[in-house]
């Protein structure tokens, strides 16, 4: 029942998910030399296909799992074959994280970019999170009309991100996507998940219900997973330097939103009521993006909460879940240089 080529899996798939491995290394030969060779490529080839091939490839594994256990039924009875399809599933699931790492998941163990940036956390304090808060309320306030005249235009903020990308030392432009539909959207809009870059098929799936001054800032994160920024604090803050840099003026008033959001919720009660005051229609804009996330089903995101929590440290992220709002303190401790352009070591 137990496979000499099963054993052989499960043992790389535990060694792979164990075995220390020197970022330094992990950031020159997988995410800057061979990650950032065969990403445009398996983005590209996944693009031609309109659904996403996550739902693809959900099907056919729920399909093949439920085949197996009635052959091996007929064949040898419930019991053998429950026995005969859980060891199948742990095969498979090696498979599956074998193919996650080698197709993306290595980047959690790349070099932070923190270490690349000219970044000192002595730069961070309530001071400079109250300057960057009164930045973004008056940018969302001078921003809001024109960001609402017109369509979001992709390609300005696709331009923007590919400078940003290679400005924090990327060797290679990483190919973009647009999002693909998914039968998994109907489980975002429920667990208030915005988006989700898929390991392996190297696509990317958004909440079919964000507002149109969410989208460019979630699209930028996705995009930048696909560029090989794992951690979840990097992502946002590669996304809100492509939105506020980019030509766009949705783009960049949903980078300047985030902004606003992330520097608002990190400080007290009583400081936030010193801050310039909104105009109504960028309180009216959080409203709904309150009001969005409110329709979602609390038990489901709970659970969606706590389970993508267990995945990122189970992918050597400490903070979690939290890592989302870590993406403050680049951007409080980074030094710029012209229009918000970050200085590296």
């Amino acid at each position: 029942m137990v496979t000499r080529r099963g054993v052989i899996l499960w043992v790389l798939a535990v060694a792979a998910a164990l075995l220390p491995v020197p970022a330094s290394l992990v950031e020159r030969f997988y995410s800057r030399g061979l990650y950032s060779i065969f990403q445009p490529y398996l983005t590209s080839v996944s693009s031609l296909v309109p659904v996403a091939l996550l739902d693809i490839g959900a099907v056919v594994l729920l399909a093949g799992f439920i085949a197996h256990y009635l052959r091996g039924t007929r064949r040898a009875g419930w019991r053998r074959a429950a026995i005969q399809s859980l060891l199948a599933l742990l095969t498979t699931s090696a498979v599956v994280y074998l193919l996650f790492l080698v197709s993306w998941g290595y980047n959690y163990r790349r070099v932070p970019l923190e270490g690349k940036l000219d970044f000192d956390r002595s730069r961070i304090s309530r001071e400079a999170t109250v300057r960057l808060a009164e930045q973004a309320s008056a940018r969302l306030n001078a921003g809001y009309a024109s960001a609402h005249a017109q369509r979001f235009r992709p390609d300005l903020l696709e331009d923007a991100f590919a400078t940003t990308h290679l400005m924090l030392g990327g060797l290679r432009p990483a190919r973009t996507a647009s999002p693909k539909r998914s039968l998994f959207g109907f489980y975002f809009r429920h667990a208030a998940v915005d988006g989700m870059t898929v390991p392996v098929f190297l696509e990317i799936i958004l909440n079919p219900d964000l507002l149109p001054v969410e989208q460019p800032s979630v699209l930028a994160h996705e995009w930048a997973h696909l560029a090989g920024y794992a951690d979840e604090s990097e992502a946002n803050f590669v996304a809100w330097i492509a939105g506020v840099r980019s030509e766009d003026p949705v783009a960049q008033y949903s980078a300047w939103m985030d902004a606003y959001r992330l520097t608002v919720n990190a400080l007290p009660r009583a400081v936030r009521t010193t801050l310039p005051p909104l105009d109504a229609g960028p309180r009216a804009d959080l409203l709904a993006i309150a009001a969005r996330y409110d329709r979602s089903s609390p038990a489901i995101r709970n659970a969606a909460r706590g389970a993508y929590d267990s995945y990122l440290k189970a992918n050597r992220i400490e903070e979690g879940i939290a890592s989302y709002g870590v993406a403050l303190q680049l951007m409080l401790g980074t030094s710029y240089e012209g229009e918000w352009q970050p200085r590296l070591r």
